[in-house]
């Protein structure tokens, strides 16, 4: 072999064994998004929040100076999917930690989880979730599973406290009627009972169900229900794709009735798709403000849009700030779990305990405080109550709405619920 053929093969092996290196100090998160599912409509800016993040963290050197890998797939809200792309995640080369979605495939994969230790930080707020002991006797053990922002159930429970509260403040007297609305799926289902049996606490009439299906469609019928019922508070436990068929149908009929929306309910797009129809609409907020706010933390989330959207023009909805917001939560945890042992799913877990009233870092302002310890994954009982406001036309950029205020989301009120033990995983 000549000095130079040595070269050569000695240069080879050293790229080799340097790209070799380089897949090895990469750290593997999984990503279930959907971008053409029933949730679609809201999966699409919140996934687009999760992928801006992970891509800002490599940009700015990544995690204990290591790349994140982040295997974004749209499994379109099927669950088998999803647990095929587990598979993979749990196999070989094991992920650190899994960015989630859906109700139906984060319980569906919850067992999973735990007997391999890879924690999964979901866009569902199943209350089910919250419980890692399963202490509380109203859900399985979820140990690996987490979220950010209030359970469905709680969100609904705050609510429900205003409804109270506003029936009494109109001075209406007798019982208010309610109605819970939604597919017959374990997402829209998830706070249903727990909605119920408070609301019938707080003095509501509680009527049946209504049933309307996650894609948008003609609901008159429902609408002529809620007529009908003679119902006052409705919740619209859907995403807003279909929430927006049923206002506008509920509108056309003069249905007097005030909505209340899951978090996936109602956001800045829904209400210029909906026009009039969404006035008035509650619904909680995650996040403490919404794009463009006034927090030291919005320019973190403009810089981290700008990965997708360098001239800064794009409208960023209350999801995708939800989605940057939790990809930085996990961010942190696996950063900790960095310098404390390494980046294996149940140091990653651990990452998520160490802090009290947690805010990530540049975030201040935005992401409301965080608190999960290995008996509680609730990681606040705090809920921010939001109502739509529309003043006009919707037609035009929505940029251009929300600026001039045709369209705004108005605080209405905080409701700081209290960590009923019997409210614990229901």
């Amino acid at each position: 072999m000549t000095v130079k053929s040595f070269l050569t093969s000695a240069s080879l092996a050293l790229l080799i064994a340097g790209a070799s290196a380089s897949a090895q100090a990469q750290i593997a998160v999984g990503h279930l998004a959907d971008y053409s599912g029933g949730t679609s409509d809201v999966g699409t800016p919140y996934g687009q929040g999760v992928v801006d993040t992970f891509a800002w963290i490599n940009k700015n050197g990544g995690i204990g100076g290591k790349q994140v890998n982040l295997d974004s797939n749209d499994y379109g809200y099927q669950v088998p999917r999803a647990i095929a792309l587990y598979k993979k995640w749990s196999g070989g080369d094991k992920v650190s930690a899994i960015m989630g979605w859906g109700t139906a495939d984060t319980e569906a994969l919850t067992g999973f989880l735990a007997q391999d230790k890879i924690p999964d930080i979901s866009g569902s707020y199943s209350a089910a979730l919250t419980d890692p002991t399963g202490a509380g006797g109203k859900a399985k053990p979820a140990p690996y599973n987490f979220f950010y922002g209030p359970s469905y159930s709680d969100a609904l429970r705050a609510e429900l406290t205003w409804a109270a509260e506003d029936w009494k403040a109109k001075g209406k007297t007798g019982k208010p009627k309610y109605v819970h609305m939604g597919a017959n799926h374990p997402y829209p289902n998830a706070p249903k009972a727990a909605g119920e049996a408070l609301a019938a606490e707080l003095g509501f009439e509680v009527l049946p169900p209504l049933v309307f299906a996650l894609a948008p469609g003609d609901y008159s019928a429902q609408c002529l229900s809620l007529k009908s019922a003679g119902a006052n508070y409705a919740y619209l436990g859907n995403t807003a794709a279909s929430n927006i068929s049923v206002m506008k149908a509920c509108k056309a009929a003069g249905v007097d009735v005030q909505f209340m929306s899951n978090v996936w309910g109602m956001d800045e797009n829904a209400a210029k798709a909906a026009g009039d129809a969404a006035d008035g609409v509650i619904f909680p907020l995650r996040t403490a403000v919404g794009w463009g706010g006034n927090a030291p933390g919005m320019k973190t989330v403009q810089e981290i849009s700008k990965i997708s959207d360098p001239s800064g023009k794009i409208y960023r909805p209350v999801h995708y700030i939800a989605g940057v917001c939790t990809s930085l939560y996990m961010k942190e945890a696996i950063e900790w779990a960095a310098k404390n042992g390494g980046t294996g799913g149940e140091n990653v877990a651990k990452g998520f305990y160490q802090k009290k009233d947690w805010v990530p870092a540049g975030m201040e302002g935005v992401c409301n405080p965080s608190t999960w310890t290995d008996k509680d994954h609730r990681p606040t009982t705090k809920v921010d109550l939001y109502r739509s406001k529309i003043s006009g036309s919707t037609d035009g950029d929505l940029n251009d709405l929300m600026a001039k205020g045709t369209i705004k989301l108005e605080k209405v009120k905080t409701v700081d619920l209290p960590r009923k033990p019997e409210w614990h995983g229901w």
